[in-house]
């Protein structure tokens, strides 16, 4: 339930990149496959800090 906005997002983007005419550069393609730049869309990496604690966490066995 409550995913009927979050579709059609993905939606509309799936359209826009199906449909859009965008040209296609193969050096850039290469480059980015070989790792040489970072990717504008590529996802940012996210560390996980494991020493704060989550207030939502459920407890360990040997908190309870």
């Amino acid at each position: 339930m409550g995913r009927g906005r979050a579709k059609a997002k993905q939606t509309k983007v799936a359209r826009e990149l199906k449909y859009s005419g965008g040209s296609l550069d193969p050096e850039r393609l290469k480059a980015e496959l070989a790792g040489i730049t970072p990717s504008p869309f590529s996802p940012a990496v996210v560390e996980d800090d494991e020493d704060e604690d989550d207030p939502y966490a459920l407890p360990d066995d040997d908190e309870r």
